[in-house]
């Protein structure tokens, strides 16, 4: 059916493979005669590798995956499109060109100039993009980079504005708050994978007991548990669990607290206390407390008890302090409930000058201040340090922070049951993935930030 090549040599060195290969533009014939002829068109996108570093031994293997479907209807006479890309926009490109200049921070990029900047960074991307095409030829991996799609192209940026353009006019963009583990160094958000690739274990954190004293109760307080003193001066509500039973008691200097029955003895340890009496945490709901801090002001209604279902009695006290702001728990709660998102920190993780008593101060230095000033007020039960698993960047390794973010959606929800449905028809391989991992992604899908 298709035209012959000249007689091949099965003694060849590898060399001389890719010699013949490219002297006889086998890959461009294996293209062009299947199309002349009709073959069925098998269409490839190759998902962009990022053109921050060389390819390792992980690219070689999926390239090797990915050559052996294409082959395969290559060799059934189909016309197979095997277009390249590059993905050369994002902080991996840019964290490369900051270690060769030796920056640790969003400032002295600015300070040496964005422009000059982001060419040092196209010139980075372009030379690990020869890397890469001298790779995958090495590798014998036929994809055709003469019309490979590169991000940093205006005609793919210009591309990406018009889907958003459409999006727009069929009213499928919003904007609203996301909480987002974020890096203070590096100025942005992290993706979950991101994420997962930076957390530690043991880490030391602070581990506060705090009264919030009830605005119509004298004498008696929540006592509410962090790990987060910082957060505390964005506190908008406490939670509670509404089946939960908790107890009111009465200590040694007359002062009464609130907490859940289960763990009274984990706080209390050799302290001695009197229980009062018990009740179910929906006896708590809508009651009105004194937040230990109140810098911002706001509209509506705040530092009053919900219920939420996130709430436990395995640590802690049964009662959570809720900073909408730096939770995404927070956020969906405060959301449900009206409760005001109160941004006390800044994109650099210091507070701002509103918060007076703290305004410059990065979040985890403040956090000794806010103790002692928790001390001072009597509002201070007891601190410890709380040793657990927590995320660090993976790029710089400063600590992370779940932060309210100004976010842009896309309204996905609106197709989620064309979604299920259209999974239905796809035939997964292995099958389980069809209601398994990705069914139960595309049943849980929210709105894309």
């Amino acid at each position: 059916m298709f035209e012959a090549v000249p007689p091949f040599d099965t003694q060849l060195t590898e060399k001389t493979v890719l010699d013949f290969w490219r002297e006889q533009q086998i890959f461009q014939r294996s293209i062009t005669e299947r199309r002349s002829k009709g073959g069925q068109p098998y269409v490839f996108y190759e998902g962009p590798p990022t053109a921050n570093g060389k390819p390792g031994v992980h690219h070689a293997l999926s390239r090797a995956f990915k050559d052996i479907f294409l082959r395969y209807h290559t060799m059934n006479g189909r016309y197979v499109l095997r277009r390249g890309g590059w993905d050369t926009h994002g902080l991996p490109v840019e964290i490369e060109v900051e270690k060769k200049l030796g920056f640790s921070g969003k400032e002295q990029i600015e300070r040496y100039g964005i422009a000059e900047f982001n060419a040092l960074c196209r010139q980075s991307a372009f030379d690990y993009i020869q890397e890469w095409e001298r790779f995958t030829e090495r590798l014998g991996f036929w994809v055709d980079f003469e019309t490979a799609y590169v991000t940093y192209h205006n005609s793919y940026i210009e591309s990406v504005w018009s889907i958003l353009k459409n999006f727009g006019e069929k009213d499928l963009l919003y904007q609203g708050y996301k909480v987002v583990p974020y890096c203070t160094r590096c100025g942005t958000p992290l993706s979950d994978h991101e994420v997962a690739q930076g957390y530690e274990d043991n880490t030391p954190d602070p581990s506060v007991f705090v009264r919030f004293p009830l605005r119509d109760q004298p004498d008696t307080a929540l006592l509410v548990w962090t790990t987060t003193p910082w957060t505390l001066p964005a506190n908008a509500g406490c939670a509670v669990a509404a089946d939960v039973e908790y107890a009111l008691v009465a200590e040694d200097d007359g002062r009464k607290l609130i907490l859940a029955s289960a763990l009274l003895t984990q706080v209390f340890g050799e302290k001695s206390y009197n229980v009062l009496r018990t009740f179910p945490g929906r006896e708590l709901l809508g009651q009105h407390y004194q937040p230990p801090f109140q810098f911002i002001e706001f509209s509506g209604d705040a530092h009053y008890v919900v219920a939420a279902d996130f709430v436990t009695t395995d640590n802690g006290t049964g009662i959570v302090h809720m900073a909408p702001a730096f939770g995404a728990d927070d956020l969906a709660i405060g959301q449900q409930y009206g409760l005001p998102v109160l941004l006390t920190v800044d994109s650099q993780g210091k507070f701002i000058p509103a918060v007076t008593t703290y305004a410059g101060l990065w979040v985890k230095d403040a956090d000794p201040h806010i103790i002692a000033d928790l001390r001072s007020m009597g509002l201070l039960f007891k601190a410890e340090t709380y040793l657990h698993t927590y995320p660090f960047c993976w790029r710089c390794h400063t600590p992370l922070l779940y932060y309210a973010r100004t976010t842009w959606y896309i309204r996905t929800s609106a197709f989620k049951e064309r979604l299920v449905a259209l999974n239905q028809t796809i035939n997964w391989e292995p099958s389980h993935i069809r209601n398994g991992r990705f069914g139960n992604w595309l049943e849980n899908n929210v709105d894309w930030a």
